[in-house]
């Protein structure tokens, strides 16, 4: 029985890749930073909860007592856009801080997570994150932070590469029924966006839980340190 540990699993994208690794047979410990919505998910899913901030080093080293001791997938789902979260920076220190938060939330706890579960990593083990179409098509210090993920990512397979290990990165555009617009998405925000795509429909979670089920699969194991698009053709990987 594989090991699959999915950080930022409590709700949305993370869920729906915890749901199908659970649903095919698959041990499966969640995460996230929100204790009570995370045990509910859990026990819903059959999975183990992990509660724990990724951010943070302390509190992920902390963690690894409660993580499986060795490990076959690691998903780095947790992340979002801090910015929604923030008011508009009102001068330089505010502005830093904008984009600290982005680059915790998106880079530092998919890096700290996966550096922690290294060593645990079985030979042939995948390693997924979900990126963004912002990496591509810009949002300010959320789309900097998704880019980033790429190219950590791309060396993050040639160092993993000669275990069988690979990585690679997800890419969604518009998902949703995920919460990632905290607020609401406005009509024609969503009209917009749906009528980029050559397939005319919104993304769903079930979307990116089906290629993570892929490149998790022995038959994915020649596909490392790519970015794979799911936009419905919103913007095209080429």
């Amino acid at each position: 029985m594989r090991q699959i540990v999915v950080t930022g699993a409590g709700s949305g994208i993370g869920y729906a890749i915890a749901e199908h690794f659970a649903a095919s047979g698959d041990a499966v410990t969640i995460t996230g930073r929100r204790p009570e919505v995370l045990h509910r998910a859990a026990d819903t899913l059959g999975a183990r909860a992990v509660p724990f901030d990724a951010t943070d080093p302390d509190a992920v080293e902390a963690a690894l007592e409660s993580l499986p001791d060795h490990v076959d997938v690691v998903v780095n789902n947790a992340g979002a856009n801090t910015d929604f979260e923030r008011p508009e920076p009102d001068g330089l220190r505010a502005l830093a801080q904008q984009w600290e938060a982005n680059l915790a939330s998106n880079v530092l706890s998919a890096v700290l997570v996966t550096a922690a579960l290294t060593p645990r990593l079985t030979d042939g083990a995948r390693v997924v994150t979900i990126g963004s179409i912002a990496a591509r098509q810009g949002a300010g210090s959320y789309g900097a932070a998704k880019a980033a993920v790429e190219a950590w990512t791309a060396d993050l397979a040639g160092q993993l590469g000669p275990r069988g290990i690979t990585a690679n990165v997800i890419a969604p555009g518009l998902t949703e029924h995920t919460g990632f617009f905290q607020n609401g998405l406005p009509d024609h925000v969503r009209q917009t966006l749906v009528a980029a795509t050559r397939n005319q429909r919104a993304g769903t979670p079930a979307d990116i839980a089906a290629l993570t089920g892929f490149l998790a699969s022995p038959q994915a194991g020649h596909i490392t340190g790519q970015v794979l698009h799911v936009n419905g053709g919103a913007y095209l990987g080429r």
